[in-house]
């Protein structure tokens, strides 16, 4: 289906009621070159840590995938019940870029945007990925809004880690991600017709446009790595003080351009500094480590760690953004050789919703 103008939807703010998260569970050995082995066991633990909060959906490459995760689940005690595994083929596990995104209509249920995926334009497998959010839907029994370019009836590319929004009509993105010259999504698209099709798709009526991306990050400018809302008005940016470090100008921009930000009630925001880790370096390749990929659930915010100093910094932070959550800290530095951490593997299924937007 498609959206009419006479329907309006909202993409509702990730700390909004979910029915669900889904996920995937690792088998693409190429993702974690010589490091897949510990990869199924992060996977078991955000699981475990995501389960008693909300019911978490798990798609399976085959049956082979699905014994492994079953097993990986039961040793680490996870309660079937608060879990589901769903047989479906895909080529990778970063659904936050391959499944669809959970919008709000205006009568309060829940409709899924499909968007184009072409695996960042950087790999050529991607056949099975691209066709996630049918599976979902056909799971689910929602309906999916396809997303298009006009009306040459060619799907709009986007990924879902590249877009961060309020619930009230704020988006996040990056220009680098977008409107660079390396990474063309959308052929002829500008920054006018992005935000058409972010008001038209999401409800968007603000765009905010940042700079570059985190030093490591192979999606070419996704914004879940560098800055997230955590509230109304209220945004967290992952920010390098050292001026010798690849982070420091790129973030010391970003951060620049949200103090001179307003969001879509045109109230400036509350910009609230994220330390870096320490460079986590794999074979010779520094890696997209990054505390603002955490990712929130309906009672839990979960968070990458990487045996590092500021670790327990991040969490603090985090603890006095989201008091009314549980923090909790995911072992990441095996999981980042992939290249995403949590927010990148996670995708939310909102809850059917009739009260005002932007409450929790």
């Amino acid at each position: 289906m498609s959206v009419s103008d006479s329907v309006k939807v909202r993409m509702p703010a990730e700390w909004e009621r979910h029915d669900a998260t889904w996920i995937a569970w690792p088998h693409h050995e190429p993702d974690w070159p010589g490091k897949i082995g510990p990869i199924p066991w992060v996977y078991a633990e955000i699981v475990r840590a995501l389960a008693p909060y909300e019911r978490v959906e798990i798609l399976c490459h085959n049956d082979d995938v699905r014994d492994d995760a079953r097993a990986a689940l039961t040793l680490h005690d996870v309660n079937p019940a608060h879990y589901r595994l769903h047989l479906q083929p895909s080529d990778r596990v970063w659904l936050r870029d391959s499944g669809p995104t959970g919008v709000h209509r205006d009568d309060g249920s829940v409709a899924l945007v499909h968007w184009g995926f072409n695996a960042w334009a950087k790999y050529d497998n991607f056949a099975l990925d691209a066709h996630v959010p049918e599976a979902v839907q056909r799971i689910t029994s929602l309906d999916r809004i396809e997303a298009r370019r006009d009306d040459n009836g060619e799907r709009l590319i986007l990924e879902g880690g590249g877009i961060e929004t309020d619930g009230l009509g704020t988006m996040l993105v990056t220009e680098e991600w977008l409107l660079s010259d390396v990474q063309v999504r959308n052929p002829g698209y500008t920054r006018e017709r992005y935000e058409a099709a972010f008001a038209k798709y999401l409800g968007i009526s603000h765009t905010i446009w940042l700079g570059d991306r985190c030093v490591g990050d192979d999606t070419h400018g996704h914004v879940d790595d560098i800055a997230r809302f955590v509230a109304p008005g209220a945004v967290v940016l992952a920010h390098e003080e050292d001026p010798a470090d690849e982070n420091h100008a790129r973030s010391l921009d970003n951060l620049h351009r949200l103090q001179r930000a307003h969001d879509a009630r045109g109230q400036a925001l509350r910009v609230i500094t994220l330390p870096y880790p320490r460079p986590v370096i794999m074979d010779g390749t520094r890696l997209p480590a990054s505390y603002a990929n955490f990712y929130i659930a309906n009672g839990v915010v979960i968070v990458p760690t990487f045996n590092d100093a500021n670790d327990r910094h991040a969490l603090n932070i985090l603890a006095q953004a989201f008091p009314q959550h549980r923090i909790v800290g995911i072992h990441a530095v095996d999981l980042v050789w992939g290249l995403g951490t949590l927010h990148c593997l996670s995708q939310q299924q909102p809850a059917a919703r009739r009260a005002a937007p932007g409450t929790a």
